[in-house]
């Protein structure tokens, strides 16, 4: 099995891994009702869920 010569200090392994960086989220406007969201996720707003502009969960106002 292989084996490394000698071990790598953890200044050189940090200084290999700075370009991985997470990337900023995207984020969409709804068409529907003009609400900023990730892209590919569910958003609630006025207690109804929202996916690509159309209702997936209606909201219970009888829950009072």
């Amino acid at each position: 099995m292989a084996h490394p010569k000698s071990k790598i200090s953890k200044q050189r392994k940090r200084k290999r891994r700075t370009h991985k960086v997470a990337a900023i989220p995207q984020i969409a406007k709804c068409p529907t009702t003009g609400e900023p969201h990730l892209y590919h996720r569910a958003y609630w707003l006025d207690g109804s869920m929202y996916y690509k502009g159309q209702v997936v969960i209606q909201a219970d106002e009888d829950l009072d």
